[in-house]
């Protein structure tokens, strides 16, 4: 594409930049992404920025939304929702297809199109599938709008446990044994792939944790204690996802990890630990959610041990081919090692998540979080890089 047919930059328009705040999503991590979009919403600069909330509904319809961040926090253990929030019960936003244009359209059955004028970057604060996992990134790649975060690549692997794992392995990363069970091998054969878990707990010992290979928030997770209530465990983690990853028990502790992307490259925050949750059998959605149960910032650590679990996390970063943030999960094992669990290249940004408090112990407040995001995703294009 000739640079004559390249968008204006908004400051060649004389205004100032417009983000599109894209939420929901179709996953199971549909309330917890309205929850981060309330906090980033209100915490961009306004004289900076213009903003435009877009939220995607659980059937996947893209809905132009109340600019309320007021209205999209957990209330008496109540989820919020982007249907609660659409300013229509059937209004379209539509994004552009051609590189060449950022005009954003929002149309409704029996009316004009109506233009909402130019988008010059998204933040995409979806988790799980149908947002976090590399499939609204390559929509944006397409469309030739810059974004927050990680790329296809990063994030689709990122998103999907089992691959993750191998990635990291292949970087020379300790990770923890697991066993997957793909969705052709329990559809073909369940007592088969149920017996390939049971060879794996005769290796590894119980408990076994069981999960959606492609979810996060803890969600869809089974702490299983022995073969009895093994089915009952995949059945519900293939309730979210098809693909079921299982774990060993890890003893140990909890330590995440925030990356940020600087000029000069990532940097690690201070790290953070989840300590027991005596009210819960392990960190599940209920507990970093609903009870909010709170994490140790910054951890517990030596000096050794914090610069180990920093340049761990840099590693990660660097190994899934990451850009602009990622936080990195860990175990401290009971003989001192680190053994990587998972990153997340879209953690949460609740008032109560870990990722901006550890930036917060590291020096940069949620506001300036949020802008360096947003600037980190304007200087880079979109396309091979």
């Amino acid at each position: 594409m000739s640079s004559e047919n390249l968008p204006q930059t908004p400051e060649q328009q004389g205004r100032k930049p417009r983000v599109a705040v894209v939420f929901g999503g179709r996953s199971s991590e549909h309330a917890i992404s309205v929850v981060t979009a309330g906090a980033v919403l209100r915490s961009i600069d306004r004289s900076k920025y213009e903003v435009l909330p877009i939220g995607i509904t659980t059937d996947g319809r893209w809905a132009l939304t109340a600019d309320a961040p007021e209205r999209m926090a957990i209330a008496d253990r109540q989820l919020p929702s982007v249907e609660a929030l659409a300013e229509s019960p059937d209004g379209t936003v539509v994004l552009p297809v051609d590189p060449a244009s950022r005009e954003v359209v929002y149309t409704e059955p029996g009316a004009v199109p109506k233009a909402l004028g130019e988008v010059d970057v998204v933040f995409p604060v979806l988790h799980g599938p149908y947002g976090e996992d590399g499939t609204l990134q390559g929509l944006l790649e397409l469309s030739g709008i810059p974004y927050v975060g990680c790329g296809v690549l990063s994030s689709a692997v990122g998103q999907d446990k089992d691959y993750m794992k191998r990635v990291f392995a292949s970087y020379g990363l300790n990770v923890g044994p697991y066993v997957t069970i793909r969705p052709r091998e329990w559809e073909a054969d369940q007592a088969a792939a149920t017996a390939k878990v049971l060879d794996f707990a005769g290796e590894h010992g119980w408990p076994l944790f069981v999960k959606p290979a492609r979810a996060g928030s803890s969600i869809g997770i089974t702490k299983v204690d022995d073969a009895s209530g093994l089915d009952a465990a995949i059945r519900e983690a293939r309730r979210h996802d098809p693909k079921v990853i299982v774990e060993a028990l890890l003893r140990g502790r909890e330590i995440e990890c925030g990356v940020l992307e600087f000029e000069d490259g990532p940097r690690a925050s201070a790290p953070a630990e989840i300590p027991p949750v005596s009210s819960h059998d392990f960190y599940d959605f209920e507990a970093k959610y609903i009870d909010s149960a709170t994490g140790l910032v910054p951890a517990p650590l030596t000096p050794e041990q914090t610069a180990e679990v920093q340049k761990l996390a840099i590693d990660a970063f660097e190994a899934a081919s990451c850009e602009g943030l990622v936080r990195a999960d860990f175990f401290l094992t009971e003989d001192g090692t680190f053994v990587i669990n998972e990153i997340n290249t879209m953690p949460g940004f609740t008032p109560i998540s870990m990722y901006p408090r550890m930036w917060q112990e590291s020096g940069i407040e949620y506001p300036e979080l949020v802008d360096r995001l947003i600037q980190a995703a304007l200087r880079r294009s979109t396309g091979l890089r």
